[in-house]
């Protein structure tokens, strides 16, 4: 299997979580698992953002910090498969 580029997986799953681990063949039932989780999410998201204002930039910073956390792990794993 030839190993993928840990950068193009962090900042795909950066983006839209689970994308990043599909790409690189690490956790790829987690990543699409987390895939239609993030379109699920999206979903709620943006209902909420119509009923509650205040909600939203929590939700977004709930969203960042975890996206953050899937970039920086897919990263690390993919880069370990390359040694």
């Amino acid at each position: 299997m030839k190993t993928k580029n840990p950068i193009v997986a962090a900042v795909l799953n950066f983006f839209f979580m689970g994308l990043g681990y599909i790409y690189s063949g690490t956790k790829v039932m987690l990543g699409v698992g987390f895939t239609l989780g993030a379109i699920a999410l999206t979903y709620v998201e943006l209902g909420i953002q119509e009923i509650d204002t205040a909600l939203w930039g929590k939700m977004f910073a709930a969203v960042l910090l975890i996206n953050t956390c899937f970039a920086v792990d897919v990263y690390r794993e993919t880069k370990a498969l390359k040694k």
